[in-house]
């Protein structure tokens, strides 16, 4: 049985896919930041920009990613898939 020890790494790139399918699928359905934000109730699109780059700690919860997957009509396991290799940016944290 798992023990429950998870690595700071690990929950950094688990967010980090997160985020960057997030932005991927976003902007495919050509939803802006603001646009994303006001629908799940925030006042700006910086929530949201910080969350899809994993800054400033901020990331998203499981009531974000339900109302964003309403949203921009997808299912919500799309967002934890891994990335394909051409959806990652060489800086992006998630080359762990």
């Amino acid at each position: 049985m798992f023990e429950g020890d998870f690595s700071t790494k690990e929950l950094s790139c688990f967010y980090a896919t997160i985020g960057l399918n997030v932005k991927k699928i976003r902007t495919k359905k050509k939803k802006s930041q603001l646009e994303l934000a006001l629908a799940i109730g925030h006042s700006s699109a910086s929530f949201i920009a910080k969350a899809e780059i994993g800054i400033e700690g901020k990331h998203f919860n499981l009531e974000h990613l339900y109302k964003i997957s309403k949203i921009l009509e997808v299912d919500i396991r799309d967002f934890l898939t891994s990335p394909l290799e051409e959806d990652l940016i060489p800086s992006s944290p998630i080359l762990c």
